[in-house]
């Protein structure tokens, strides 16, 4: 944690960070001989991307007492991070992945080596220390309760506390189907979880999975009928649909996505998408802003072979969004 900053972080995110080895060249993981090592994670991505447009973003998570948690806690606190409530786990590893490198276009098969991970034991006691009176803003995955019962717990724990705190939350249910005991299971407790959040960002086929319902507008009516303010989905290549309420009025709205050159590695595009909305939420921008944000730093994201290497700072995105025609 930096030395200068000792109040409360205004926005906090938690999950599993793991320790990511990416292969150098392309071809199977079992004829690759170097790596290079990243640290990886969806809700570290959004709390690096948040942190590197200048808000005080803290983390919660377990690592290992190991060297790779220790790369970890590093590597986030020189991205900006508060680490004040990561907390090193000395029975349990970090969890590690290999990740092939990237065909152009083509997802990158991974090997996960998670199961039974520091984080896979978090627990609601895990938050004892957080100060929820002083956040502003919650972002949560449905990655955190797919890890296991006690991380389960912790995930309901931090939204319903966080919004009887007046804090804002979106979440994104990043569906991880392996994890869960079943599909039945996945999907009631992803969207109990939603109904604690004020924007929900699913992806279409995600959210066709969760509800049931085929088109976006469905889909919104879902989880607005269930208690959120907002619903964004992301629809790939063809942008992004929105409906909210807003001031007692509902407002939908499709934006198309912006062209990219040449589609690197989609990994971590759901997460820019979610750092370009909850920032421009955060910074008071309209919805239809939040969600040109959105779809700009998604397709930063797809053209880097990192998870979140291609996440901007403030001054870049401000140039770039200075360049967009009017609305």
């Amino acid at each position: 944690m930096p030395a200068h900053v000792s109040h409360a972080p205004e926005l906090l995110t938690f999950g599993e960070a793991m320790a990511m080895f990416v292969a150098e060249s392309p071809g199977e993981l079992a004829e690759v001989e170097h790596f290079q090592r990243r640290i990886a994670g969806a809700d570290t991505n959004v709390a690096i991307g948040l942190a590197r447009l200048g808000f005080h973003v803290g983390w919660l998570s377990r690592v290992g007492d190991d060297g790779f948690g220790t790369f970890i806690r590093r590597t986030l606190e020189a991205e900006g991070l508060d680490c004040r409530h990561l907390s090193s786990d000395p029975d349990h590893p970090t969890g590690l992945l290999f990740k092939e490198r990237a065909l152009a276009g083509v997802d990158p098969r991974v090997t996960y080596f998670r199961r039974g991970s520091a984080a896979s034991h978090l627990a609601p006691a895990d938050a004892e220390a957080v100060d929820f009176p002083a956040l502003r803003h919650l972002h949560a995955t449905g990655i955190p309760p797919a890890l296991s019962p006690s991380a389960r717990a912790l995930s309901r724990y931090m939204l319903t506390q966080a919004r009887e705190a007046g804090a804002s939350v979106s979440f994104d249910p990043n569906l991880r189907p392996s994890l869960w005991p079943s599909e039945t299971e996945m999907r009631d407790t992803l969207n109990e979880l939603a109904t604690h959040s004020d924007w929900v960002l699913p992806g279409l086929a995600e959210g066709r999975r969760l509800t049931g319902r085929d088109s976006p507008e469905a889909i919104a009516d879902f989880y607005l009928e269930r208690g959120a303010h907002a619903v964004i989905i992301k629809l790939g290549p063809e942008g992004s649909f929105y409906r909210g309420i807003l001031g007692g009025r509902q407002e939908s709205f499709t934006l198309p996505g912006f062209a990219v050159a040449e589609v690197v590695d989609t990994v971590g595009a759901g997460d820019g998408f979610a750092v370009g909305v909850v920032s421009a939420l955060l910074d008071g921008r309209s919805p239809r802003e939040a969600v040109r944000r959105g779809n700009l730093i998604g397709s930063l994201a797809v053209q880097v072979v990192g998870d979140m290497e291609g996440l901007p700072g403030r001054a870049r995105l401000t140039a770039l969004e200075a360049e967009l025609p009017a609305q």
